[in-house]
């Protein structure tokens, strides 16, 4: 299971109601999205980082390691605003680049948080039965779940080929890597569809109509933490503004 999952699921927070923390996390993300990115984009980080290592206990290095990959392809998205191409030299360094590249990185940034206070505290498996609810077709919540399920099995499979390339002294060289990578992906490749038959098969075979009914949880709405939740983003919003206006 990734790390994200695990503190999914053993979080303080996993028997809350789904929404409660889909508001939070949720409107965190809409005010990094819709407030002025200075200074509304740093208060949502740090609001979402110390909810995500305070009452939600999520370890800091399960949401550093999170978050590196995340971050290195904002990086490497705002790093072209900062020059300029045409005009009198081909490629040139644009004046207002890095004033741009401030703000698109400051709301990517925040909004990222946001979202991974969401994954670090609700399970997969909680949201998608809920969502039937809000009108989402059960064939694509079903086939996000079958996709879910699979990937784990997928990177099993793509663990066992590397260690058994190592043992086999595959990663020796560059040309020996080269060579390992590309029977890596190809056994993926056909374990993958080896495994997406029997998953049909097993369906067909216990009768699958279009709908796969589970068993989804009482979990009742805790009106403290939807009034907390609120205050938190009207103080978020009023201080943004607030800040805005004096700067």
């Amino acid at each position: 299971m990734l790390a994200l999952d695990t503190a999914a699921y053993t979080s303080p927070w996993r028997h809350r109601h789904p929404g409660e923390k889909a508001l939070l996390a949720l409107g965190l993300l809409g005010c990094a999205v819709l407030l002025p990115p200075w200074p509304g984009a740093p208060i949502v980080a740090v609001v979402a980082t110390a909810t995500a290592l305070g009452p939600a206990r999520l370890p800091v290095r399960v949401l550093v390691r999170a978050a590196r990959a995340p971050l290195l392809f904002i990086v490497t998205g705002v790093l072209p605003m900062l020059v300029a191409v045409g005009g009198r030299h081909l490629v040139g360094w644009d004046p207002a680049g890095p004033a741009t590249a401030a703000r698109l990185g400051g709301r990517a940034g925040a909004a990222l948080l946001c979202l991974l206070l969401f994954a670090a505290t609700t399970p997969l498996a909680d949201v998608l039965p809920r969502l039937h609810r809000l009108g989402v077709p059960p064939a694509v919540t079903e086939i996000a779940a079958l996709i879910y399920r699979l990937l784990f099995t997928l990177l099993a499979a793509a663990h066992a080929v590397r260690e058994a390339q190592a043992a086999r002294l595959g990663h020796r060289t560059w040309a020996t890597t080269y060579r390992s990578l590309a029977g890596q992906g190809a056994a993926i490749f056909v374990r993958a569809f080896d495994r997406a038959r029997r998953l049909e098969e097993g369906l067909a075979l216990r009768g699958y109509t279009g709908s796969l009914r589970v068993d989804v949880p009482v979990r009742r709405v805790s009106p403290p933490f939807v009034a907390t939740s609120l205050l938190i983003l009207a103080t978020i919003v009023a201080a943004t503004l607030t800040l805005r206006s004096i700067v």
